[in-house]
């Protein structure tokens, strides 16, 4: 993600370094970089909205996300201090606006991101008022380089696309104050998915080593309430691969329903090129 320069984010938050943000070859681990990008955003202060919204001159809402994307650029250990997270916004439009993310270890960035959120009212999404849009026009940033995150395909929410599927079950941990399945708890069931098809390729036997490769890199949209209790499947597809990482396409299913679609590059690792093919896009069958 280019950015203009770190000193452009209009907001900055401290961050320090916890264990459950370690993955397995102990540095932070992408989901722990989301929590991050989470923690950001909630400290976010909209003066001119939250007066409105206390003063009862809002409708009842809930904060969605549409999208996320999260990214490491580089690793982050324990002992890692002057760690940063630095947050605008990109785009506001008339019923969403983007929130944009950099993060940073000792002035070097390690980590970026971006979140699309809507407020969600008993008939759908609801335009912005006035005061939120002058809230987050002070936060906006300089044009960056990058585009919009593009919706996928119609493809992508067929069921029959993905090759390869992990069962998981909703678990009351993952339930957030709107009653669904917290956007971190989704992160997670991708990684799961991950895991269990890089076993399954390695041909990992029962009580081996799981192989410790998860994605570096999540571009996730949110298409439908994902709720407990209920049992779900993950479907992966490989996208591409080459000689160090791989491309995957991912979708959570309820039935033959679509919840969610994620796009996600991980290491390739042990992974040998025909077990990749037998998940390949376009080699099905």
């Amino acid at each position: 993600m280019n950015f203009i320069g770190g000193s452009a984010f209009p907001k900055q938050s401290d961050i320090r370094v916890r264990q459950a943000d370690l993955g397995r070859d102990g540095t932070v681990s992408t989901i722990g970089m989301a929590r991050w990008l989470e923690d950001a955003r909630l400290r976010v202060r909209l003066p001119r909205f939250e007066q409105l919204v206390g003063a009862g001159g809002f409708t009842p809402f809930h904060v969605l996300l549409v999208s996320q994307s999260v990214e490491r650029l580089a690793p982050v250990i324990r002992v890692d201090r002057n760690i940063q997270v630095r947050t605008g916004v990109r785009r506001v439009g008339r019923s969403s606006f983007t929130f944009v993310h950099a993060v940073f270890a000792g002035g070097k960035e390690v980590g970026s991101g971006e979140a699309t959120v809507v407020l969600h009212g008993a008939a759908g999404p609801l335009p912005l008022p006035d005061e939120l849009i002058a809230d987050l026009t002070d936060l906006q940033m300089p044009e960056l380089s990058q585009s919009a995150m593009t919706r996928p395909g119609d493809e992508r929410r067929q069921r029959d696309y993905y090759p390869h599927f992990t069962p998981l079950c909703a678990r009351i941990g993952d339930v957030d104050s709107n009653q669904h399945v917290n956007f971190i708890a989704l992160a997670t069931w991708y990684d799961e998915a991950v895991a269990a098809f890089t076993s399954k390729a390695i041909e990992v036997g029962e009580g081996g080593a799981v192989p410790d490769l998860p994605p570096w890199s999540y571009r996730i949209q949110y298409v439908g309430e994902v709720t407990y209790p209920g049992t779900y499947e993950v479907g992966l597809l490989v996208r591409s691969f080459d000689v160090d990482s791989v491309q995957y396409e991912l979708g959570v299913f309820s039935g033959t329903t679509c919840l969610g679609i994620a796009d996600a590059v991980g290491a390739r690792g042990e992974l040998s090129a025909r077990s990749l093919e037998t998940y390949l896009t376009g080699r099905l069958g």
